[in-house]
């Protein structure tokens, strides 16, 4: 789907380029609130299981709010009340959270749900699992840990290629949500051509929010210099969004706020692209918008690929409290 309608910079100020969507998908803003509602209902401490989201600034506001971050469960005391973050986690979590008497509130984003369900499906039919991702992600790991024995991991077309199955003719692929359409695109050509009796969900597991972001950064970067993408480093879909840049053409870059832009990324720039990952408040954006603005970028425009309006209900355990 192309851009609306945008009036090209022939002027003498630099302009920039403000890409919509951005920042902050719906997974994202439950997940926000989660913690936010319940330090709220409860009181703090309420102890959230890794990052809630992949950005540092977000962490940090919710820890001075009261919330405790912790990467296991056992550093939870027992009975304690514990947000599993959105990345989703995998059933032996939820086993130790229920062996520690721990009060839990799942803010794993729908979408992440969808995979694990999906993946339960396909091993309850008798299927083998392929799973496109990155091992180290949050996410992967929790959707492995759904059917260990049954999955198997792939980041790379080489990894397709020396991929062992118990049997070819059944086996079903899932991805992780952030990936970049093109690359996963390939590696699922390359699994259809080893195993051409796989077959994927019903419908994509790369979020609508990861889609339309990279969308919209193939439709600018031709009209770019320079491509500025707000996110933390282990925020994987910010990290693809700086891939479909280079691999458009513009030179682009990750950086967690204004403070990370080097001034000779600018040089010769006549016209900078920005836009945020799905984990990146919006707040950092105007600050960066501010910095571009000192450094000469008087011209701003905003490019809206489409109108996003979902919007996800609140887990049970807080709708029940808030009751």
């Amino acid at each position: 789907m192309p851009l609306k309608p945008f009036s090209p910079n022939h002027g003498a100020d630099k302009k920039i380029f403000l890409l919509k969507p951005r920042g902050f998908c719906a997974g994202v803003v439950r997940a926000i609130d989660v913690v936010r509602i319940a330090l709220d209902l409860y009181g703090p401490p309420v102890y959230v299981r890794k990052e809630i989201v992949h950005n540092k600034h977000v962490v940090d506001e919710l820890r001075e709010a009261g919330a405790i971050f912790v990467e296991e469960l056992e550093e939870v005391p027992m009975g304690a009340r514990a947000i599993f973050s959105a990345h989703g986690v995998a059933p032996s979590v939820r086993k130790e959270a229920k062996q520690r008497c721990l009060d839990v509130i799942d803010a794993t984003c729908p979408l992440v749900t969808k995979v694990h369900l999906e993946a339960g499906r396909f091993a309850r039919d008798g299927y083998s699992i392929v799973l496109i991702g990155h091992k180290d992600h949050d996410e992967v790991i929790g959707t492995l840990g759904e059917v260990p024995d049954r999955t198997f991991l792939v980041e790379t077309l080489d990894d397709v290629d020396h991929l062992s199955v118990p049997d070819p003719t059944r086996v079903r692929y899932l991805t992780q949500t952030t990936l970049s359409l093109d690359e996963t695109r390939d590696i699922v050509l390359r699994l259809k051509e080893r195993f051409p009796h796989i077959q994927g969900p019903p419908a994509q597991d790369i979020c609508y929010a990861t889609e339309n972001r990279q969308m919209a950064v193939k439709a600018i970067s031709r009209h770019c210099d320079l491509l500025l993408v707000v996110g933390s480093q282990n925020s994987s879909n910010s990290k693809r969004l700086v891939e479909v840049g280079d691999n458009s053409g513009v030179r682009s870059f990750l950086v967690n706020d204004r403070s990370d832009v080097d001034p000779a990324w600018l040089d010769g720039v006549k016209n900078v692209g920005v836009t945020a990952g799905a984990s990146a408040p919006e707040h950092l954006v105007e600050e960066l918008i501010a910095f571009l603005h000192d450094q000469g970028f008087h011209q701003m425009e905003e490019l809206e690929l489409v109108d996003e309006d979902v919007r996800f209900s609140l887990p049970s355990e807080l709708v029940v409290s808030i009751q």
